[in-house]
């Protein structure tokens, strides 16, 4: 996924594949940011990349292109032209940038002013932007992309999830700027679409969204509790029916690890994520790809980075350094590895607008041993994970007396520690 990246970033834009299209497409350029930002300082680059992209908006209507600074031939749709909600947020999370939100908030009503022209009288989304001849052209509707050729999940489905999303993180940018009327328009926007998606997409006979990513993209939502069960048997089900393997395109990718994890199939994102055949990184391997490829089946091109959208799961929940959206640039970080498989051991550290911040941690047969480090200006929550009959030490003494840190809580396979900056050397094991 790196080398891919690096071969599509050229002077302020990410094209979607360095030999054939060559376009900066704003739904591949979304969806991996995180990724990006998780890997590089790319603060002057998205600066550039977004102002292009909110440059490019045509103000009269709201509408983003598919590309930025200039329409790509090709295809895009509503997941496209979220970039412009989506990329400033995360920019602002990752650097804790207020200026980011400053200079695209205008930016980002309007697009959503724009998708509500596609809204029915049930608050679906379903755009069908004419092209030339008048008539709905699919190259400007899609819904999720490069999808497993055996699955499918209906464009409304997508689009009206990603209106969710969008109204969602325009009343967060909203609160952050201290627009309070704002905020709460956008956040009831986003419940009422929320509700729509559920009375549209939920099939009660099933007990499931769909498969191919629909589950997926309604548990990011947050399904109502008295389906609640129902759907992630579902989602376990078709899963296992295929041999762990997931169904997503590159929106759904995006979120199915970490949807799994934080719905108690950790498990199961692990053995999706390890896995050596159709469809999978990993049988990308095993033909020898020295890139990310555009399909998961080997068609199309050989060198996309859109799917790494999907292994944030890497640094976000199995090394588990996340930022505080509360505090964002990492002025405050939550610690909370979650151990999979028969991983022992995972190093991941970014160097954060305050400093390096890293997590390293060794699991053993009697053990669980972390490294931290909280960088000067930061402060961290730190989730240690530990056994019945386990004590937590910190360099060798007693975690809660320790210099800088203080116990908070136990809750479910953890103790929870606030620490000050530092470097810090848990150890969970039995007292001899």
């Amino acid at each position: 996924w790196r080398r891919s990246q690096i071969d599509n970033m050229h002077a302020g834009i990410v094209s979607d594949c360095p030999h054939r299209e060559r376009a900066g497409y704003t739904g591949d350029g979304q969806v991996a940011c995180v990724t990006v930002m998780h890997n590089y300082d790319a603060r002057a680059f998205y600066q550039k990349w977004i102002r292009d992209m909110r440059e490019a908006q045509i103000v009269s209507t709201g509408y983003v292109p598919n590309g930025a600074p200039w329409q790509p031939g090709c295809g895009g749709g509503v997941a496209w032209g979220a970039a412009i909600n989506i990329m400033p947020w995360e920019f602002y999370l990752h650097y804790g940038a207020r200026d980011m939100l400053e200079e695209n908030f205008d930016a980002m009503k309007g697009y959503i002013s724009y998708m509500e022209t596609w809204i029915d009288d049930e608050g679906i989304m379903y755009s069908q932007r004419p092209g030339r001849d008048g008539k709905p052209l699919r190259w400007f509707n899609l819904g999720d992309w490069s999808m497993p050729p055996d699955q499918q999940v209906p464009d409304e489905l997508v689009h009206t999830f990603y209106f969710w999303r969008c109204a969602e993180l325009t009343a967060k940018a909203a609160a952050a700027l201290n627009q309070p009327e704002d905020a709460d328009h956008y956040a009831m926007l986003a419940a009422r679409t929320a509700e729509a998606f559920h009375r549209r997409f939920f099939d009660a006979e099933k007990g499931s969204y769909g498969d191919g990513g629909a589950n997926i993209f309604a548990l990011k939502i947050g399904v109502p509790p008295g389906r609640y069960s129902s759907v992630l048997l579902a989602l376990r089900n078709s899963l296992l029916a295929r041999d762990g393997h997931l169904d997503t395109g590159i929106f759904g990718t995006q979120f199915f690890f970490e949807v799994l994890s934080e719905h108690g199939m950790h498990e199961l994102a692990y053995q999706a994520m390890n896995k050596r055949t159709e469809p999978s990184y990993g049988y990308w391997l095993e033909l020898g790809a020295t890139t990310t490829r555009e399909d998961w089946d080997n068609s199309g091109s050989h060198n996309h980075p859109m799917f790494g959208g999907g292994i944030v799961w890497f640094y976000r929940v199995l090394a588990g350094m996340n930022a505080d959206p509360d505090q964002p640039g990492y002025r405050h970080i939550v610690f909370k590895p979650q151990p999979a498989g028969d991983v022992s051991e995972v190093r991941y550290s970014n160097l954060t607008p305050q400093g390096r911040a890293g997590i390293f941690w060794q699991k053993g047969r009697s053990y669980f041993s972390m490294e931290i480090t909280v960088p000067v200006g930061s402060t961290a929550t730190i989730y240690v994970p530990v056994k019945e009959g386990q004590t937590v030490q910190e360099n060798g003494m007693a975690a809660d007396a320790a210099k800088g840190v203080r116990f908070l809580h136990s809750e479910e396979g953890y103790s929870v520690y606030t620490a000050e900056s530092g470097h810090y050397r848990f150890l969970a094991a039995r007292a001899e």
